[in-house]
């Protein structure tokens, strides 16, 4: 028999974290340690694609503009402002509520981006999403839309793209023509996509007076949802102490019904008479507004009934995400 040769193992090079290629999940790790990926450096990774970041809009201008034309506004833009200025060949970027097909972004025929807002997003955290689809379509052809993927978990975030000096300002539509340059002289397939979405479309205005607070109108009754910027537990209580003492609503017949939680923040709603308008509570938000920084910078224990028009506050909070 031959003799069984010394068993001797070659010496791999020593990787830095950094340096750590990736690789499939199941496949042995590139740093040599025989453990699967997912096991070894994969799982840091896999924990920043998953985790959830609760304030996914904290540091940008508007923030809470950001959640409103996430969650509550139908159809509304923005532009945006890049940190390093717009490439040659792209003359705008655009933030739209939602695109056609659910895309979550689209590079138009002359080159300009609208990046889709309320989109499913592959991981955790909505603006690094967000983020890496945006220098997708910056690079995409003219004419194409950007489908969506997992986002690196190394990636830049908004944050890290957008001017942060840059103001946020949308502009909420009646309906979706900003689709198309021309929606009058469109195809067939578009032009129906468009009634489809026109008629789903709740009218929704963004108020004047005070920050991202807007009004909509159902069928039954109107509604006030108002994203306000305040730690929710400083929140809740100033909103006790007014309710309490019969300040919480805008006027009569209207009543602050509960709130949404929605990516870290708190949204108050009310409910309003049908033929209240947009308008119509422009100065009573206005009034409001004053009336709730005095609350804010109450520090005082609150009293029973306030603690009881908390708890009812609370028992009517809805989480959107």
């Amino acid at each position: 028999m031959a003799k069984k040769r010394p068993h001797t193992k070659a010496k791999r090079p020593q990787l830095t974290d950094e340096e750590i290629p990736v690789v499939g999940a199941r496949e042995p790790c590139p740093c040599g340690s025989g453990r699967r990926y997912k096991a070894c450096h994969g799982r840091a990774a896999a924990h920043a694609a998953t985790e959830l970041v609760q304030r996914p809009f904290e540091s940008l201008p508007g923030e809470c503009d950001w959640v409103a034309l996430r969650e509550l506004v139908p159809a509304a833009t923005a532009a945006l402002t890049l940190r390093e200025g717009l490439p040659e060949d792209v003359p705008s970027v655009t933030l739209a509520t939602v695109l056609p097909m659910a895309w979550p972004a689209l590079r138009r025929d002359d080159g300009s981006v609208l990046l889709g807002l309320q989109n499913d997003t592959a991981s955790g955290d909505i603006s690094r999403d967000l983020a890496d689809t945006l220098q997708r379509a910056l690079q995409a052809e003219p004419g194409t839309p950007v489908q969506g993927r997992r986002a690196p978990a190394e990636g830049p975030r908004l944050q890290d793209l957008l001017d942060l000096s840059a103001p946020f300002e949308p502009v909420v539509h009646s309906g979706f023509e900003f689709w198309v340059p021309d929606a009058e002289n469109t195809t067939p397939e578009v032009a129906a996509s468009l009634e489809r979405a026109n008629a789903a479309a709740i009218p929704t205005v963004r108020l004047q007076g005070v920050q991202a607070a807007y009004w909509c109108e159902t069928p039954e009754k109107n509604h006030l949802r108002w994203v306000m910027p305040h730690a929710e537990e400083q929140l809740l209580d100033a909103l006790a102490r007014l309710h309490a003492a019969g300040g919480s609503s805008l006027g009569e017949g209207t009543r602050l019904v509960g709130s949404f939680r929605a990516h870290g923040l708190t949204v108050p709603v009310w409910d309003l008479p049908s033929g209240v308008g947009a308008e119509d509570v422009e100065k009573p938000a206005a009034q409001f507004a004053e009336r709730l920084a005095g609350a804010l910078a109450a520090d005082a224990p609150l009293t029973p009934d306030e603690r009881r028009a908390r708890g009812g506050l609370t028992n009517r909070q809805v989480t959107l995400s």
